[in-house]
């Protein structure tokens, strides 16, 4: 229940702090299990469209395999077969050249996150740069890597150039931390004039791109900042969210040139994957099957995300049935805090914008409903409706 602040010292922690924040998500959870009412909109969670089945096949595919993958340190040359089997799991998407020495398995997306930036970042206190808004895994990577994480202006389209160009200039940041295609809190898609104009800056300084592409289920909507600025982008992404988060397992794309140092950080860092978990996820990539779970995940998702559109597309809604959150900005009468906390008393558990901002950055009034999969759409949408309850009568119009 303690926070640490590198140069302030050990506090005991405020009630809205991350500390807090996961003692309650897992309270929250199992509450979840004991109490039909009550439903986690916390983090997305996905449907079992046969994923499930699939993974336990291919453990027992493992478990009958070469016994001594279950007695030798994991090696690079023994992971060549699920790089290959990543290059060819993600072809179609718009990454540019691609080959296998540019693959570094990772422990999901943050761990891929936290591995390129202990690659990247030099100096005794280094500054990346992020959104205002923006994934709170970002920070807490800096955070472990005693980096200085400093906010830029967003608008409709993603990062402001200028406001980008002005933050380097000041702070002579080291690495750029961005979510192009699904922007998280707010779902917001960069268009590629725009990032362009945000390569152009980048290179103009030397800045390097941390692209992180976790929480894209569908088709990509541009080509990626690796595909534009291949010399300078780090690419991350995972299957945590089309086919299962349970594995831990995600993919560091390095740049061109970069390879070496990448493979070199993981090494340091933890070896490799452990080699059962990569036979078992070599054999789910290579499975002409496991494309069709993972567009069968996209379309049962969608369901989800139309069914709170119905009930909540009377407000200022972002939303798109290929992102497994939606992105609600608030009507007059409520703040964030306050509706977060009414909705949690309705049961229903929602993300407030203040866990997306920096810590001396300001929040809008707004919050992020994730889907949960985990239950059934009747009781997804009874949950959707207590929050329109809740936004048809803000605390100022309730009679009392």
């Amino acid at each position: 229940m303690l926070q640490a602040e590198v140069g302030r010292g050990t506090f005991v922690a405020e009630k809205q702090s991350q500390v807090m924040d996961d003692v309650w998500s897992r309270q929250l959870h199992l509450k979840e299990e004991k109490d039909p009412h009550h439903v986690s909109l916390f983090s997305p969670r996905m449907v079992d469209v046969g994923q499930v089945a699939a993974v336990r096949e291919a453990l027992e595919m493992v478990a009958e395999g070469d016994p001594m993958m279950f007695l030798n340190y994991p090696t690079r040359d023994a992971f060549l077969p699920l790089r290959q089997a990543v290059v060819d799991w993600l072809a179609d998407q718009p990454l540019g050249a691609l080959n296998e020495a540019e693959v570094v398995l990772t422990h999901g997306g943050q761990n891929g996150i936290l591995t390129v930036l202990q690659t990247v970042l030099r100096d005794p206190q280094p500054v990346i740069l992020v959104e205002d808004l923006s994934y709170a895994g970002f920070r807490r990577a800096a955070e472990l890597l005693r980096a200085k994480v400093v906010g830029v202006a967003m608008d409709e389209h993603g990062i402001v150039p200028a406001s980008l160009e002005l933050a380097i200039r000041k702070t002579g940041a080291q690495v750029l931390c961005t979510s192009p295609e699904v922007h998280n809190p707010t779902g917001l898609f960069t268009p590629l004039h725009r990032r362009k104009e945000i390569v152009a800056v980048a290179r103009r300084h030397g800045v390097q791109i941390l692209e992180d592409d976790c929480y894209r289920m569908g088709e990509a909507g541009a080509p990626s900042y690796r595909a534009l600025a291949p010399d300078m982008t780090w690419h991350v992404l995972s299957i945590s969210k089309n086919l299962t988060p349970a594995l831990r397992l995600g993919f560091a794309l390095a740049p061109k040139g970069r390879a070496q140092d990448l493979r070199r950080a993981a090494e340091y860092s933890y070896f490799g994957l452990a080699p059962p978990l990569a036979e078992m996820t070599r054999i789910l990539l290579s499975d002409p099957r496991t494309r069709q779970l993972a567009l069968a995940v996209r379309q049962e998702m969608a369901k989800y995300v139309r069914v709170a559109v119905n009930a909540l597309g009377g407000f200022d809604l972002v939303w798109n049935d290929q992102v497994p959150f939606l992105w609600l900005n608030l009507p007059a009468g409520w703040r964030s805090a306050a509706f977060t906390r009414a909705a949690e008393a309705e049961g229903v558990q929602i993300r407030s914008s203040d866990e997306f901002a920096l810590r001396d950055g300001r929040a809008p009034n707004a919050v992020r409903i994730a889907v949960n999969g985990h239950v059934t759409i009747k009781r997804f949408e009874a949950a959707m409706l207590r929050l329109r309850a809740l936004l048809d009568n803000p605390p100022e119009q309730i009679s009392v």
